[in-house]
């Protein structure tokens, strides 16, 4: 087998300590040698200067949990550096241990068998943090909300019945008002201010509960989380804001899509950057993203097409997308949408659509040229011979004799 790199090493790391192997071809000769360091970042400067000793060159690791990402840091000013995904390096079975793990490592890089997965640089790591953060304080803010609901439906409160957002400012000053010990449906309705198109009466009976104090200690606990992490959330959005300015023409430039946000093209850049040169064509970027099918086939037969997990905090994002772009009429995803469904279901052409999307995006930062719309009538005029058959075919399943008559010239 072809030897790519004479001087490399390969790391397993975990929580407290990082077990290297450093691999060296001299004259011919294999050398391997075995340290194990701690993660400390004493450690992890201990281990980058024996790599520099031993003339290493390359280093690969695998990517496990966020311990490798501290390790990642100290060495990647002077080494040539591959993450690995570990499912594609495992150890011969039976043969399990730290220490065999780093030597293996270090003989599928020397031999070239590692393909590096893909790494963003610091701007856009941050960036991704801060995103990802971000929708797990949204996600809280949704659960307290829940959590409030239920108080609400245990003292037999129906305010989410006749109020569309719990939350809003008529749900909130009668929320406050309950939490304060006021208990009279008819003055609960008046804090309403009218706003509210469900009928008075009506409005009355869904607030004549039994409110207890337990009930109030619980409302007054959700409504504090929930202001909380939405304080949370404005000082998140604020420092993002700062953080995208290298990314804002990018991020403008996605919006042109139909159905992108801004919140979401901000997501779509702190996942994978602006730089698509790292990935080869737009093929690549929907593999990463796992939006590609899986391809499992043996003896002629396909065993299975599902897509794999991919890049969870993107593909969710995507997807969402993807619902609110095949609402846009006259447009080329919703076309594209109804056109699978009716053969592959609603669940495969919206993951369709998603991955189109992700293909637009990708020649769009390619050439920064903005979304054009090919419209919904794309399809009929690519094809109109097929379209032609196909809707012959279907009058005559309803029992109706059809003749196709060119059109004069």
């Amino acid at each position: 087998m072809e030897l790519m790199y004479t001087r490399c090493a390969g790391l397993d790391v975990h929580q407290k300590t990082v077990v290297a192997c450093a691999r060296v071809v001299d004259e011919g000769k294999v050398s391997e040698e075995l340290r194990t360091f701690d993660t400390t970042t004493s450690g992890l400067l201990a281990l980058s200067a024996w790599l520099e000793e031993k003339g290493c060159t390359h280093v690969a690791m695998e990517a496990t949990g966020v311990y490798w990402k501290p390790v990642w840091h100290v060495l990647e000013p002077t080494f040539e550096l591959l993450l690995a995904n570990a499912a594609h390096i495992k150890n011969v079975p039976g043969r399990k241990t730290d220490v065999k793990d780093a030597t293996w490592i270090a003989d599928l890089l020397a031999h070239g068998l590692i393909r590096g997965s893909f790494v963003p640089p610091t701007p856009v790591q941050d960036l991704r943090a801060l995103m990802r953060t971000r929708k797990q304080l949204v996600r809280e803010v949704a659960r307290n909300t829940q959590r409030l609901q239920k108080a609400l439906e245990d003292a037999n409160i129906k305010l989410t019945g006749v109020v569309s957002d719990v939350l809003g400012k008529s749900g909130r000053a009668i929320l406050d008002a309950l939490v304060a010990g006021e208990t009279d449906p008819e003055r609960l309705v008046d804090l309403a201010g009218g706003r509210l198109k469900t009928p008075r009466a009506e409005l009355v009976e869904a607030l004549r509960g039994h409110v207890r104090d337990h009930h109030r200690f619980l409302l007054k606990l959700h409504l504090e989380q929930i202001d909380g992490l939405k304080k949370a959330v404005r000082d998140l959005e604020a420092r993002v804001g700062e953080q995208l300015d290298p990314f804002r023409k990018n991020v403008e430039l996605l919006t042109t899509i139909p159905g992108i946000s801004e919140t979401a093209a901000r997501v779509m850049v702190s996942e994978f950057g602006a730089d698509m040169s790292r990935f080869p064509t737009s093929g690549h970027l929907v593999s990463w993203a796992g939006f590609c099918p899986r391809c499992d086939e043996s003896a002629g037969k396909r065993r299975s097409s599902r897509i794999r997990h991919g890049a969870p905090w993107l593909k969710t994002t995507l997807i969402q997308c993807a619902w609110a772009a095949v609402r846009a009429k006259d447009s080329y995803l919703r076309a594209q949408f109804h056109r699978l469904k009716s053969r592959v279901g609603a669940m495969k052409a919206i993951v369709a659509v998603a991955a189109s999307m992700l293909t637009a995006t990708y020649h769009m930062l390619t050439s920064g040229q903005e979304y054009r719309e090919l419209t919904g009538s794309y399809f009929d005029k690519r094809d109109s011979t097929k379209l032609a058959k196909r809707l012959v075919k279907r009058l005559e399943t309803l029992g109706l004799k059809v003749t196709v008559t060119a059109p004069a010239a």
